[in-house]
């Protein structure tokens, strides 16, 4: 563990959860591009910079690492200051991105170029001499004051102080060079003014105090420029404002005008402009003050509105909090958790919720203030748990450190996609109005439309490559605007509209062509497209090479598009889109291209490096983040391991962790492996989970919460594009910035793999992993069931879900932990994860604002990248989205020519920035009376015209246009439906005059008419019909039961709800291949057969956008074969289109109740389906009559008549097999189309030739290789009957019990082959053995070491304490400080300690006051005035008059309502009319005041008495609950409690005397610190841990023991390594470790039980230590024989089991007496007095007593060197020695006088008399 210093979480150093490496995920790779690292800026790499294009200035400087080390410098050459600054004014001229600027600008404001350089530079200017400089200094201050300029925009506050001075200084040199000759440009003197005014105004608002800081950009702002604001669109925010939210009033608006011209275009624009943000605005604005005025609701007494009230415009996430940073290439994201509990009923695969670029916007006041977001990303499994990622807008991103970490926010929605109209929106601040395109035509609606410009320099065209292939040599090139000179319609393979399309297209600069439902649009616009290609010199310059750009409304119909352009046009295509599924234009795909390696080596040297620099910038940063991240996710995946949040968890608890309690019989078990303290501690650990488990299996309250559905299998079912995957997919533009993917996929796996790896080691629990459950011991091997495991991840899905904490100030208060209850834990649990995740959140916001910062400049490089791709293109293609998204590139790519598909469904605003000035050809392809643009507010769409496209609009206007006339799709009565109802006229193509008719239909055009009603869908607005459900895919299956594939049948629906009712009616393995889709998503689509379910049902008649003739539209012309619709058409006849509709039906019957089955093989025989139930009789799509088809194999077809698979080759016959399978005449088993097995199957009875026993095997097997499953007939060695198979090797194990002796003397029953291996029973014989305290011992023999050291005694104390509540210790003799919350309370406030230390007393005045009398003493004092007796004179609320006193509380019952309560009789006076009573607040009951006065009264009467009596507060004469709040007997609770608050600060102890305790406990550990140290120094530092921190008089009790015992092991320990052999030792260490472990016992308190054992055990150890010196001293001597008989006594006692006895003792001893009499301790034979007396008559000199081999001793007189040998006078053996040096064998005799050396050398003699040697 190692030392903790301080007291509290805060003060920690870095704890063992930090120090993990974060190693995995890093990449070598410095990016895509390995180009050289970022060179110097010297003066030639400037001066190259200088020549190159402003834009790619910016962004080379900006990324480049060296500008920073170049502008920091304070001196400078004056020929490099001039380049510097003429390079960066160039950048600061060009249009790169802001952020790339800003982070330009931020170099430049702290360098020393800005402050000291250029002062400098500007100083010298007035002293210059040379005419040819002086002459260009002009120049040199313009590019001075750009820089300036864009410093000052950029960083208003931190840079004014600077500028100041150089404008200053400027100025001066201006004058200067005025003075001189030197002319200055009317711009520069302009440029100067205009900034003066600027520094001027800011200088202002700083000493106002309202300039803040560099973001406040309104700061810019000249006074007035708000009140503009209303003005010119150009003013207006994109976002919502605080204000909008608040006021009631709408914006000004203008609709869109469809019948009249613009007066201008500014006019225009500004329309759109308001129109398309009150579009995105108002449904968020009205949708946030509808919730404000429900919320006021609520405040005046309703019900709370978020979750009972449904709210049309906007959806609301209540308890929304930010969990984790993620880092995206897009920026910073933040995933966020809201409350799921209110939208459980939501279906998140197929909900419109939370889908990617949907706008949110979060507050915490009321949106007062507010942030805005958009999301993302998307992942139904997440959303399922609360979890979304969202992205905050770049003003938001500022706000969102003024939060807490854990604020909680209020989310609201808005379906919107956002991201298109912020470009869109942009796009028409940014548009110039003397800059928009064919103004004559979209503005004026001039319907006189001239050629493209391009075609007034050469108009021949060559149509050949574009012709019908009989005609392609014959055509020639041709004037196109000669009308005569056009070749003939069939020579390019088009009918008459489509002549007249095609010639328009290519001969005015604005076409606009009309496609109804199969008329060929798509082939019109290919052939248009076509032709401009081929022709591409007369629109297309050779020095620009603008491209054309295709726009459509949707992906796929972009993919069709560009397909048909890929077969004449095989390269310079480029997609900008969502996801394509066209595997043809993969290649071609705007990300595809920017990763090819071709394109890279085009790419500018200076943009790759830029690249490079900024890619290792982003990794380096995303690291750092993405560590911290994981880390704050795993904190909410489940419980943290404690080692992680030991830097939240305070000293004084993370000790107090380290012991928990006992298991359940008492005791742990040493060495066992431990689970994590964090599960045992939080009720998660093996035992005690499952105890509990168990416990609640038998109780009927425990409600376990449903866990959250899982998604639906999908596997099961048809697929169906989800409708959110579908609008994600149009709004996800693939431009390499996956929300998902990082920068590097390789890389992103292996930070997911390092992810995985932390979460094991910091979670003890990870909930999102199947294999959840609790940690186990090593020998539990027990498994959590399926039931536990889901009520576990339940239960802690809650606990970690739930906000409550504990507060600093109760866990400040806390000394156990482990007395806690559940629910306390897990609010101090959710305390430490809050303080982690603080810490955590802190790290990651200091990297997030430099990774944001590196994003949005890497965001520029590749708006630069895109650009030299795009500009090299012939075609481009994008979608609405994509065009909006790449706004900013299209205007500088600048197309020429510009082709619109879809266009009648684009709004206008999109079209209008997606043009740009050099665009010179528009083409509209579209179909007005199909799907129109969608608007999100219905109002706007209609009443201000929002939903007309500008195809429609010009239209309208009547400017010329061409619309198709022949269909090539539908057979004519399914035509019929539009013409004359929708289209006035449509010609049929002869094409569609030869379709076969419907098989097993009557008709190939029919209505089912019902009135079945629909239902509702709970989220959203959508509705579902289950009756047309069930009715279209039953027909579906009858006709693929036709013949029909399933890829020729369309299911059509108009709401989504209907969808996913038809998707759960449609087995995969039936329905496969059919097509299932909303009218809305399948315009442009066809199938030959289409089954359309219209829904809506409803006594209200509302039909919803069924009545839109454009849907309608849509919804009938998408079939060519067949169509078959199904609704309610008494409720849809009320609309006018759908009546005449049915008229035309009804006149060819081809509507009704029922449609009409018609059998192929039976004609005669039809069946009416007028539901579901009636496609039974024709089962497999002919009728009931059976099939009685004969098949090859002789069996007949069992089957019911169907029409497909009329020769049945396909069938497969179900009947058992016939054909015999082997010699014995066995027939096969399976069924007769599968193939028959090689080998019989069947069971037969075989005989095993080794045992002779029967057995039933396979026919086939050998009996040879069989294994016999009878019984084993063998006997083990043990005599015991072989529990195995016949067949099979013999046990090893016996496992028959028996009964064993055990090493304790026990017996028990225990499995037969533990016989050998007794010593690993664990003796299970209760101990039973009367402790102590005088109860038995509750362990089993082995728990108590054979009642050597005993399991804490569990029994419950149950005393009464001081503050009355009951002693929660298990059996103590001395009951602690109670630890429960403190009840103590009064009416100002209420404790918070625990309840046993001393409470602060209230010295607030008393609040016991009535109209009588008074208090005038503190509150904890006792009163100075007398109850009063008055009747209480209010009335309660039933009307009748209080039965209380006055100046005491109302009693809650009435002498009336009430009366048998009231009256019941206790005392004896409740009865009696007259009587009032008192209500007691602690537990509510009502007692008769005047025996209440005396009840309280007796201890102060017994006192008078002088009697004696408890310290204790009264109690409620009925239930017996303390009575401490009532104000009528204050007096005595107050006495009570002051007497109470003495005895708490008694047993608490005085803090002087603590004090003085521990720093005497510190003394003594410090003085033995080199003797325990050397020992066990891991102890030695967790005693001296916490000796210096505060401890109470139990902890310096506990510890005292503790260290005393330490001490005396020590010592025995230092006694074993200088009295006993290696081996001796070793075997005493395995003694002195078990008692060690003792010590350290978690639940050791050093009870009179656990004292005892201690020094009973360490005495045994003590003696065992002392027998083992002795054998050792005689081993020496060799003695040993002498003493074995007693050393044979002692052992035996010391070594028997059970505790070591004051007999047991008292026989060693005297054993150890007669053992000395034997073996003297000095070897002599004499005693200590005579040694002595020997010694002292010698009178020698230290140093010249000697012993033999054997110890026996004797004496060299004169020197004391040995100088000649004899023998022992014993022994015989060799003693003495020569030349000074002793014999072998023979030593210095230390015990005769101490000496350690022999006294022949005076040096050697010396070391005898040192003390401190």
């Amino acid at each position: 563990m190692g030392e903790r210093r301080g007291r509290s979480w805060h003060e920690k150093r870095d704890g063992v959860g930090d120090r993990q490496d974060w190693n995995e995920g890093r990449s070598n790779s410095t990016g895509r591009r390995q180009a050289p690292q970022g060179r110097g800026l010297g003066y030639t790499t400037l001066k190259e910079l200088s020549e190159k294009d402003p834009s790619l200035v910016a962004i080379t400087l900006s990324a480049n690492p060296a500008l920073k080390e170049l502008l920091h410098g304070t001196e400078m050459r004056q020929d490099l200051i001039e380049l510097l600054c003429l390079v960066l004014s160039k950048a600061f001229k060009s249009q790169a991105d802001r952020c790339t600027l800003q982070h330009l600008a931020g170099i430049i404001k702290d360098s020393g170029f800005f402050r000291t350089v250029l002062p400098h530079y500007l100083v010298g200017m007035g002293s210059e001499f040379n005419p040819v400089r002086r002459a260009d200094y002009p120049r040199h201050l313009q590019h001075i004051l750009t820089i300036l300029s864009e410093v000052l925009s950029t960083f208003p506050a931190s840079s004014t102080q600077a500028a100041s001075l150089l404008l200053t200084l400027l100025k001066t040199s201006i004058n200067h060079l005025r003075a001189s000759g030197v002319d200055i440009q009317p711009q520069t003197e302009e440029s100067v003014e205009n900034l003066e005014g600027l520094i001027k105004h800011l200088e202002e608002r700083s000493r106002e105090g309202t300039l803040r800081s560099d973001k406040d950009t309104y700061a810019l702002l000249p006074t007035g420029g708000e009140e503009m604001a209303g003005e010119d669109f150009r003013t207006i925010p994109i976002y919502p404002t605080a204000e909008e939210f608040q006021q009631e009033q709408r914006p000004f608006l203008r609709p869109n005008l469809t019948s009249k011209r613009y007066t201008n275009t500014h006019l225009y624009l500004d329309t759109h402009f308001r129109l398309l943000r009150e579009d995105f605005v108002r449904p968020l604005r009205e949708g946030i003050q509808e919730l404000l005025r429900s919320q006021m609701d609520k405040a005046g007494g309703g019900v709370n509105p978020l979750k009972k009230k449904q709210f049309d415009d906007i959806r609301i996430y209540i308890d929304t909090k930010l969990v984790v940073p993620r880092c995206t290439p897009t920026g910073i994201a933040y995933i966020v958790q809201f409350d799921i509990q209110p939208l459980k009923f939501v279906r998140w695969q197929n909900s419109k919720r939370l889908i990617y670029g949907s706008l949110v916007c979060l507050s915490c006041d009321n949106f007062e203030t507010f942030l805005f977001a958009t999301v993302s990303d998307r992942d139904p499994k997440t959303l399922q748990k609360g979890l979304v990622q969202i992205a905050f807008t770049e003003e938001s991103r500022s706000k969102l450190a003024r939060f807490e970490n854990d604020q909680l926010f209020m989310m609201i929605e808005t379906t919107a996609y956002f991201e298109a109209y912020r470009y869109v929106l942009e796009g028409l601040k940014e548009q110039e109005e003397d800059n928009l395109p064919f103004q004559r035509y979209i503005v004026e609606c001039n319907p006189d439309v001239q050629p493209p410009a391009y075609l007034q320099i050469s108009d021949d065209y060559d149509l050949s490559f574009v012709a019908h292939p009989d005609h392609e040599h014959n055509i020639q090139p041709f004037p196109s605007l000669d009308a005569r000179a056009w070749p003939k319609k069939e020579e390019l393979g088009l009918d008459e509209s489509q002549m007249r399309a095609f010639q328009l297209a290519l001969t005015k600069e604005l076409t606009i062509i009309q496609g109804p439902p199969g008329t060929g649009k798509t082939y019109v616009g290919l052939k248009i497209a076509q032709a401009l290609l081929t022709n591409q010199a007369l629109w297309r310059a050779e020095r620009d090479k603008a491209p054309m750009l295709v726009v459509c409304y949707t992906n796929h119909a972009l993919d069709q598009f560009l397909e048909g352009i890929h077969k004449f046009l095989p390269n310079g295509i480029v997609r900008v889109g969502g996801r394509s599924n066209s595997e043809v234009l993969k290649q071609f795909n705007l990300r595809e291209l920017m990763h090819s390696p071709v394109f890279k080596r085009t790419l500018p040297s200076d943009l790759q490096r830029a690249y490079n620099q900024l890619y290792r910038q982003l990794c380096e940063e995303e690291r750092g983040i993405q560590f911290q991240s994981v880390k704050l996710e795993c904190s909410l995946k489940g419980i943290l391991r404690e080692s992680y949040l030991q830097r939240a968890i305070s000293d004084r608890h993370w000790e107090s962790l380290q012991q928990p309690p006992p298991t359940g019989d008492g005791f742990r078990i040493f060495g066992e492996k431990k689970s994590s303290l964090i599960m045992d501690w939080l009720g998660f650990g093996s035992t005690v989970f499952l105890q509990r488990e168990t416990e609640n299996a038998n109780r009927h309250d425990d409600v376990e919460e449903e866990e959250p559905p899982e998604l639906d299998d999908e596997d099961d079912f048809i697929e169906i594009a989800e409708e959110a995957d579908l609008m994600q997919e149009e709004r996800f533009i693939e431009d390499g910035s996956d929300p998902r993917g990082g920068r590097d996929g390789k890389k992103n796996g292996n930070i997911e793999e390092a992810a995985r790896e932390l979460e094991e080691l910091m979670l003890a629990m990870n909930l999102d992993t199947d294999d959840v459950q609790a940690e186990q011991s090593e020998g539990g091997g027990w498994e959590i069931q399926r039931s536990q495991k889901r009520k576990l991840k339940n239960r802690i899905r809650r606990e970690l879900a739930n906000t409550s904490a504990m507060t600093a100030t109760e866990e400040g208060v806390i000394l156990d932990i482990w007395t806690l209850s559940q629910r306390d834990r897990w609010r101090l649990y959710r305390l430490w994860v809050a303080r982690y995740r603080v810490e955590l959140r802190t790290i990651i916001q200091q990297s997030e604002e430099a990774y944001q910062n590196a994003v949005d400049r890497m965001a520029d490089v590749k708006r630069h990248e895109h650009l030299c791709l795009l500009s090299k293109a012939t075609v481009i293609g994008m979608t609405t989205t994509g065009a909006a998204k790449f706004r900013s590139v299209l205007q500088k790519v600048a197309p020429r020519l510009v082709i619109v598909e879809e266009a009648a469904e684009v709004l206008e605003a999109h079209i209008i920035t997606t043009l740009s000035k050099a665009c010179q050809h528009l083409i509209l392809i579209g179909d007005h009376q199909q799907l129109r643009p969608s608007a999100t507010v219905y109002e706007l769409a209609k009443n201000f015209n929002l939903e007309v496209s500008m195809f429609e609009r010009l239209v309208k206007m009547e400017l010329p246009y061409v619309r198709l006339d022949y269909q090539h799709r539908m057979r004519p009565e399914i035509a019929c439906l539009l013409t004359p109802h929708i289209y006035a006229e449509l010609e049929n193509h002869p094409s569609v005059l030869d379709y076969e008719s419907i098989k097993g239909l009557d008709t190939n055009l029919f209505f089912v008419e019902h009135n079945k009603p629909e239902e509702d869908i709970k989220d959203g607005k959508s509705h579902q019909n289950k009756h047309e459900a069930l009715f279209v895919v039953s027909l579906c299956h009858y006709l693929i039961c036709q013949g029909y594939k399933p890829e020729q049948i369309t299911i059509l629906t108009t709401y989504t709800g209907q969808l996913y009712c038809l998707r759960n009616l449609m087995p995969a393995e039936k329905f496969t291949g059919v097509k299932v889709h909303v009218v809305d998503k399948y315009q442009g689509e066809e199938n030959d057969i289409v089954l359309l379910s219209l829904v809506r049902s409803n006594r209200e008649g509302k039909v919803g956008f069924l009545s839109i003739p454009n849907r309608v539209c849509v919804a009938l012309s998408r079939a060519k074969k067949g169509l078959y619709c199904i609704g309610n058409s008494a409720m849809l006849g009320q609309v006018k289109l759908w009546s005449n509709i049915f008229h035309t039906l009804r006149e060819k019957d081809q509507i009704g109740r029922a449609l009409t089955l018609c059998c192929q093989n039976h004609p005669e025989l039809k069946v009416k389906a007028a539901d579901a139930d009636d496609f039974k009789q024709a089962p497999e799509g002919g009728c009931m009559k059976p099939c009685e088809f004969r098949l090859d194999c002789g069996h007949v077809c069992t089957r019911a008549c169907h029409p497909y698979d009329p020769e049945h080759k396909k069938y497969q016959c179900i009947k058992t097999c016939q054909k015999i399978v082997c010699d014995l005449g066995h027939r096969c088993k399976r069924e007769c189309y599968k193939e028959c097995p090689k080998k019989c199957t069947v069971m037969v009875e075989k005989n095993m030739p080794r045992c002779r026993h029967t057995g039933m095997a396979h026919c086939h097997k050998d009996p040879e290789t069989l294994i016999c499953q009878e019984p084993c007939t063998k006997l083990l060695h043990c005599g015991h009957p072989c529990a195995s198979f016949c067949g099979e090797p013999c046990t090893s194990r016996c496992n028959v019990k028996v009964t064993i002796e055990l090493e304790c003397g026990h017996s028990q029953q225990e499995a037969c082959f533990f016989k050998t291996r007794t010593h690993e029973i664990e003796c299970r014989t209760p101990c039973g053995e009367q402790l102590k305290c005088g109860h038995a011992c509750i362990g089993s023999c082995s728990k108590c070491f054979q009642g050597r050291f005993h399991s804490p005694c569990l029994h419950k104390c149950d005393r009464l304490l001081i503050c009355s509540h009951m002693c929660r210790e298990p059996c103590t003799r001395i009951c602690p400080p109670c630890e429960r919350p403190c009840e103590n309370c009064c009416v100002h406030s209420k404790c918070t300690k625990p309840c046993g230390l001393p409470c602060a007393p209230c010295i607030e005045p008393c609040a016991w006051r009535c109209p009588h009398q008074s208090c005038s003493k503190l509150c904890h004092e006792p009163c100075d005035r007398l109850p009063c007796n008055q009747p209480c004179a209010k009335t309660l609320d039933c009307g009748h008059q209080c039965i209380g006193l006055c100046g005491d509380k109302c009693p809650s019952k009435c002498r009336i309502c009430n009366r048998d309560e009231v009256t019941e009789i206790f005392f004896g006076t409740e009865d009696e009319p007259e009587a009032f009573f008192i209500q007691l607040e602690d537990c509510g009951h009502i007692i008769e005041y005047t025996a209440m006065d005396q009840y309280m009264g007796m201890d102060a009467n017994q006192r008078a008495s002088e009697e004696d009596v408890g310290i204790k507060l009264k109690e409620c004469p009925k239930c017996k609950t303390p009575i401490r709040k009532n104000l009528r007997y204050g007096s005595h609770i107050n006495r009570c409690l002051a007497e109470i608050e003495m005895v708490k600060v008694k047993i608490n102890g005085c803090e002087a005397n603590i004090e003085e305790h521990r720093k005497s406990l510190q003394k003594q550990w410090a003085d033995n610190s080199a003797l325990v140290e050397m020992f066990f120094q891991i102890e030695y530092v967790k005693i001296n841990a916490r000796l210096q921190r505060y401890l109470h008089v139990k902890d310096l009790l506990i510890l005292e023991n503790q260290m005393g015992f330490f001490m005396k092991v020590a010592k025995l320990k230092s006694i074993q390594k200088k009295k006993l052999s290696a081996t001796q030792s070793l075997t005493l260490e395995e003694h002195v470790e078990e008692f060690v472990r003792w010590l350290n016992y978690s639940q050791q308190r050093f009870t009179e039980q656990q004292a005892f054992d201690l020094q009973r055990e360490l005495q045994r150890i003590t003696l065992l230590t002392e027998l083992h010196a002795r054998c050792h001293m005689a081993d020496i001597r060799g003695q040993s024989a002498k003493i074995q008989s007693e050393v044979q006594t002692i052992t035996e006692v010391l070594k028997k089991s059970g505790q070591f006895t004051e007999e047991a003792q008292h026989l060693v001893k005297e054993t150890m007496k007669e053992l000395d009499k034997k073996l003297p301790p000095s070897g002599l034979g004499i005693n200590e007095e005579e040694k002595k007396m020997i010694v002292s008559a010698l009178q020698m000199q230290p140093g010249h007593w000697f012993k033999c081999p054997n110890g026996h001793v004797y004496i060299i007189t004169e020197c004391g060197g040995a100088n000649e040998s004899r023998r022992c006078t014993d022994c015989e053996a060799t003693i003495g020695g020569a030349n000074h040096r002793l014999a072998s064998g023979n030593r210095v005799a230390s015990e005769m006088d101490g000496s350690q050396h022999g006294a022949w050398s005076d040096a050697f003699n010396l070391q005898n008399f040192d003390p401190d040697f």
